[in-house]
């Protein structure tokens, strides 16, 4: 559906304010909300939870499940425009509000985020025009299949073709005895086999496409995982080699251009060995919205990532983001609530704040907790990112921040 630009501020055809509708109320929607109110939209979100982080602050909160028809209606009585916040939305869903509203992004974009192998086959079309490939894989979908999956693909990694996030719905495999094994214990669903490779890092890149088939980027991050979820994210000078951030940014532009993608895309690369003593780059995963590991935009750049979803979404201008400080984005999981820390040496078995005013009183913290009323273990319920004016002192805040919660580098 073509979309001319919907104008912050401004009445609707139907007379209404102008309102931008998000599926999903999770932290993702919540700061999409917050971005699209700073710059005067009306905001609608669908999601059943009554106490979904995004539904506690927008204009109206549409408590239905994702494919209630009678939820979805309400939602596009309300918005001008919609969008998602997180990839396992219901695909005919999406179809259903893009019959009426536009949507970005559009529905055959999720539904290929939403498949590892659909995704892995776009990349491959994708990499004669980027030169980045996604590690060498197979899809397993039967025992045919699973018979026949190379024998040069072990050791690999097992993982869902749908529905796995944050490490989970993936098992390690060494040998066919134990591909079978962990098929059958994965329930016998479409997989794919990846085959493991000499990894050194991990790294992000978002960019956002118009309408109009323009594209902008972001500075590419330099992600740390533990235990599957993202931890720490930094973005400055030295955090990727320069000639393999270009390379990916290239990718991410031709990965999404090839979609013809509107929105906010994230996409995840490895940096590998690649056999002569050097590095090369390998396409991961992607996710058709923004990511937790372009957090630090809020405070590190003149555009955040929630901003730049906004602008995409209302068909507005996309200048080329600009970050003005070297940031550090550090996660902010459950555990912190009950973990020993250094002003809290004893683990609690009830949740106790974490030290927040020791950790504002340095310089360039930033603090974003979600509204979410319960602290859980491996529950994501915030974030902390951190600026300074040169790398050296981001990183000696950063090492300070994470002694105060009692966190690993």
């Amino acid at each position: 559906m073509s979309l001319k630009p919907l104008l912050p501020g401004a009445l609707s055809d139907r007379g209404q304010q102008m309102t931008l509708g998000v599926m999903g109320g999770g932290q993702l929607g919540r700061m999409f909300v917050q971005a699209a109110q700073a710059m005067g939209y009306f905001t609608a979100v669908l999601d059943p939870d009554p106490a979904s982080p995004a539904g506690l602050i927008s204009h109206f909160h549409i408590q239905t499940p994702y494919d209630d028809e009678q939820g979805l209606a309400q939602l596009m009585q309300r918005c001008d425009a919609i969008t998602t916040e997180f990839e396992n939305v219901p695909a005919p869903a999406l179809v259903t509000l893009g019959a009426h509203r536009p949507v970005a992004p559009s529905a055959p974009c999720v539904a290929v985020a939403q498949d590892r192998i659909k995704e892995k086959a776009h990349f491959l079309q994708c990499a004669p025009i980027s030169g980045v490939y996604p590690a060498p894989y197979a899809a397993i979908d039967s025992d045919e299949l699973l018979a026949s999956a190379p024998a040069d693909l072990l050791p690999g990694i097992l993982k869902t073709a749908r529905l796995g996030y944050d490490g989970k719905g993936q098992m390690r495999v060494a040998s066919r005895e134990e591909l079978a094994a962990a098929w059958e214990q994965l329930g016998r669903v479409p997989c794919v086999l990846e085959k493991m490779l000499p990894l050194r890092s991990e790294c992000s890149v978002i960019v956002a496409r118009g309408t109009n088939g323009q594209v902008v980027s972001f500075p590419v991050q330099a992600n740390t995982h533990r235990d599957g979820i993202l931890s720490v994210t930094e973005v400055h000078d030295g955090a990727v080699p320069a000639e393999l951030a270009q390379r990916a940014q290239a990718s991410t532009v031709a990965i999404a251009n090839h979609l013809h993608y509107v929105g906010v895309l994230c996409v995840e690369y490895f940096v590998v060995d690649n056999g002569t003593g050097g590095q090369d780059l390998v396409v991961n995963e992607m996710a058709p919205r923004p990511h937790n590991s372009g957090h630090y935009t809020q405070d590190a750049c003149d555009i955040s990532q929630f901003e730049a979803q906004v602008r995409a979404l209302a068909g507005l201008p996309l200048p080329e983001p600009r970050q003005h400080s070297p940031a550090i984005m550090v996660n902010l999981l459950g555990d912190l609530w009950f973990e020993p820390n250094a002003v809290r040496p004893q683990r609690s078995e009830q949740p106790v704040s974490p030290p927040w005013a020791q950790v504002l009183a340095l310089p360039g913290t930033h603090l974003h907790l979600y509204g979410k009323l319960s602290a859980r273990e491996g529950r994501k319920m915030g974030h902390l990112n951190i600026t300074a004016p040169t790398v050296a002192s981001v990183r000696d805040t950063a090492d300070q921040v994470l002694r105060l919660l009692g966190l690993k580098k």
